[in-house]
Order: C-alpha cells, then structure tokens, then sequence
C-alpha cells in the first residue's frame, strides 16, 4: 500500500511540476506586456494559491476554523523562510541559467510595506477572533492591494513609453513604442501565453490535492509522526505548487527571479487578506452571519511566531538587493522556527 501511495505521490508531482513548468512559461511571458511585479504579485499568487485557497474554504464551511487559519499561518512561515532560501540559492549559483550577484527588491517597497502592514493588522485582529466585520476588513485590504498593483503597472508603463519616445525624439525619430510592442509582444504571443498561464493554473488546481493526500498517505503507512506531518510534510506539500513555480522562474534570470519575489511577496499578502477573508466567510457559512472564529492559545502561538517571522524576513529585503547570504539566514530561520513549532501544540483542528 505504501508502494502505491508513494507510486501516486511521483505521477502527480511530475504532473505538478509540468503545470508549473507550463504556469511559469505563460507568467514570463505575460509579464512583458503587463509588468514582472504585477503578474507576480495577482495573477501568478492566485494561480498558485487556489488548492489552498480551495482546502481554507472547505475547511472553514465544515466548521474547522483552526485547520483554515492554520493553513493559512503555515504558508506564510514556510515560504518568507525556506521558500525565499530556495529561490535565492537557485537564482544566485549555477542552478541558474543566468546566475545573478543578488536580486533587486528596491522596487518591491509598497510590497514590502504591505506585507508587514497586513501581518501586523490580521494578528491584532485575531486578539478578540475573527468575525464578519474583520472578513469584510480583509477583502477591502486585498481590493486596495489590487487597486495599488494595477495604478502602479500603468504609472511603470507611462514612464517606460515616456523614456521610449523621448530616445526615438532625440534620434531623430517618431513614436516607435507602438511599433515595438507589436513586434515583441505580438497577439499571438499574448494569446499563446494567457493559454498556457489558464493551462498550468488548471493543471496545478487538479493536481495539488491528490499529491497533498498521497504523501500524508505514504508518510502516515511508513510511520512519520503527526507532528512531523504537521509542521513540515503537509505545509510542503501544499506549496508545492508555488515552489516549483519559484524555482522555474528564479533559473531564468534576473527577469524570473523578480516574477518570483513578486509571487512571493504577493502570495503572502493574499494569505493575509482574501485568504482570512475567504475563511471568514467559510465559517459565516457554516455558523451563521454572526459566527465567530475564536482566539485559542494554539493559534494564537502560531500568529504570533508567524508575524514575527514575516516581520524578521520583510526587513532584511529593506536593502536595495538580497543573495546568497539572505538566503542562508532564512533557511537557518525556517530551522529555528520547527524547533519552536515542535514546543507548541499542534491539533489545529479545534473550531
């Protein structure tokens, strides 16, 4: 049975990483027309966020509130530590197939600004438990943060055909930005990438749950721990897809890799917005509209190890680049941070 769940867990891992892989292809490309941050931030962290997004929402509506957050939580820890560890070794050595020095985050400052802001605000929140009010609080700071991406690709562009046209004027030319657009970003371009972004989204959405089950499956048949599956198989597992997504991106080079910061960055503000306001919601479902998400010290040591964490690794990106060395320190966090997990409790399940 083991052979079986193990057998199981390797097809859709390669059936993941193919998604992925097809995921990355249209993300790289899309990001030409509509900006590196932007399709990094919205559209490649929702695409790789929906199997997440899916187990918060059934979670919550079967009335498992500890499960939701926690998910939630998990992803947050796993990927602002391990998850920018790996992107960094890969895009900073010869895993690379353009090895960068360092990746430039100065422009991620709103992000980073963000991110923080929405760590800090959900975990005073969760003081007194979640309710309606803080759901409809979180979906307005996911809206604003949509709001603020979108304002800022088009100032980016402004500016970018501003520069264009003023090279073309002093060369004696006209307005070439048309022009090149059509020849480097052709229709059919757009529309091969927006296709194989809709693919990989698909095919990730299909194939993240029967991994998720298969692995628990396998590491509960050969004897692994219910801690061990807690705190480090199951959060993996459930990244997966934005891990292989990350990587992909970080071996293109400095144009990938800051597709991949993006996702990152823009990943974790969704979990600290319409994920928590999707969880809400889920528990409006299932407990009526004044239901309550409560505040028990399970949860509340994770928040508070969570947001500490996220505010550790958001203030080292507060320099014009992070490499190697960032990355170590991160992994070398993530380390101390299972330590701890396996000091809290663990049953997330309480409602």
């Amino acid at each position: 049975m083991a052979e079986n769940n193990l057998l199981m867990m390797l097809l859709w891992l390669a059936e993941l990483t193919g998604a992925s892989y097809v995921l990355s292809y249209g993300a790289e490309h899309l990001s030409m027309k509509y900006g590196a941050k932007f399709v990094g931030r919205t559209l490649l962290s929702v695409a790789t966020t929906l199997p997440e997004i899916a187990i918060v929402v059934y979670a919550a509506a079967g009335g498992f509130y500890g499960t939701a957050i926690g998910a939630g939580l998990g992803s947050n820890l796993l990927m602002m530590t391990l998850g920018l560890a790996v992107m960094l070794l890969v895009a900073t050595t010869r895993l690379s197939k353009a090895p960068l020095k360092g990746i430039d985050v100065s422009t991620f400052k709103l992000d980073k600004i963000f991110l923080l802001a929405t760590a800090i605000v959900s975990a005073a929140l969760f003081l007194d438990g979640y309710n309606y009010i803080d759901g409809f609080i979180f979906a307005g700071m996911f809206g604003a943060y949509l709001v603020m991406a979108l304002v800022e690709m088009r100032n980016e562009n402004k500016k970018a055909k501003a520069a264009a046209n003023g090279q073309a004027a002093a060369a004696g030319g006209h307005k070439v930005v048309e022009v090149e657009d059509k020849v480097h970003i052709s229709r059919s371009t757009m529309t091969k990438a927006m296709l194989a972004f809709i693919a990989g989204t698909a095919g990730i959405f299909i194939g993240a749950e029967p991994f998720i089950h298969s692995l628990e499956g396998f590491s509960n048949e050969v004897g692994v721990s219910v801690i061990i599956l807690a705190i480090i198989i199951s959060p993996i597992a459930g990244e997966m897809p934005e891990k292989i997504s990350m990587i992909l991106l970080a071996r293109k080079g400095a144009a990938g890799a800051s597709i991949a910061v993006a996702n990152v960055l823009g990943s974790k503000i969704l979990n600290n917005t319409l994920l928590l306001a999707v969880a809400v919601f889920g528990a409006m479902y299932h407990g009526g509209f004044f239901a309550n998400i409560a505040a028990n010290p399970i949860l509340e040591y994770q928040m508070i190890l969570v947001t500490a964490v996220t505010i550790a690794a958001v203030g080292m990106m507060f320099k014009k680049e992070i490499g190697l060395k960032i990355g170590i320190i991160l992994a070398l966090m993530y380390a101390v941070s299972l330590v701890i997990q396996f000091l809290l409790p663990q049953d997330l399940t309480l409602h």
